[in-house]
């Protein structure tokens, strides 16, 4: 049985792979795990049906027969541990993965989630021009650390791993802000994650959503199928 994750049935982000179940369909497709998805709208997210999978009434949720989880960080986990691709065999190595998986979420994260805030949703207040500038400072920080961390490394450590797909899911939200931009390899890192297969999958499904449209990897595969079989004929 394929496992069922929930998404937004009208995603905020209008399919631009900002909402959290991109990141479980990256992991799904990195392994090859084919999956089924179940949207919810937001009044069903706050029903009691949503709410015994996810006590946050959020997305993504992940059922897997009588196992169901929530939080994006241990849905990954878990996905990692269960299936080869994601997380190196030697031990050192695999904690060392695990370690960034935290350090994407637990570290890197919050001041961009912070700027985020700031930038849609205190627009408004007088204190906005004073404060946008400390916050962007702040995630400023953290990306200095991780560049100089990074180097001219393709991944974070070794072989790309989960640490580096939360990392980068992470990233993802300063797309638009510019301020990735400032760091080359950090630019590099994010184009090279972002040009894998299973990304792109995992990108134009989420996409589709929102569009109504097959996703782009779907289409290319058909037309591939169709080219095969033309050339035969």
């Amino acid at each position: 049985m394929n496992p069922t994750i929930t998404a937004f049935k009208s995603s905020p982000d209008r399919g631009r792979g900002l909402a959290r179940d991109m990141r479980v369909r990256w992991a799904l497709e990195e392994v090859g795990q084919p999956y089924e998805v179940r949207l919810v709208s937001f009044r069903a997210m706050k029903e009691p049906a949503h709410l015994a999978l996810h006590p946050f009434g959020q997305i993504p949720t992940y059922e897997e027969g009588d196992l169901a989880l929530f939080e994006t960080g241990s849905i990954v986990f878990h996905i990692a541990k269960r299936h080869a691709g994601l997380l190196p065999d030697d031990a050192n190595a695999r904690a060392r993965a695990i370690t960034w998986m935290f350090a994407a979420l637990n570290t890197v994260e919050p001041p961009i989630l912070e700027l985020g805030t700031a930038m849609l949703l205190e627009g408004d207040k007088p204190w906005h021009a004073e404060r946008l500038p400390l916050v962007q400072d702040r995630v400023r920080g953290r990306l200095n650390q991780l560049s100089v961390r990074l180097g001219d490394a393709d991944w974070l450590d070794g072989a790309f791993s989960a640490g580096d797909l939360l990392m980068v899911s992470v990233l993802l939200r300063l797309k638009s802000s510019g301020i990735l931009d400032e760091y080359p390899n950090l630019t590099a890192y994010f184009t090279r994650s972002e040009a894998r297969p299973a990304f792109r999958r995992a990108f134009d499904a989420q996409l589709a959503v929102f569009t109504g449209k097959p996703p782009l990897a779907a289409v290319s595969k058909f037309e591939r199928q169709t080219a095969k079989i033309t050339s035969k004929v």
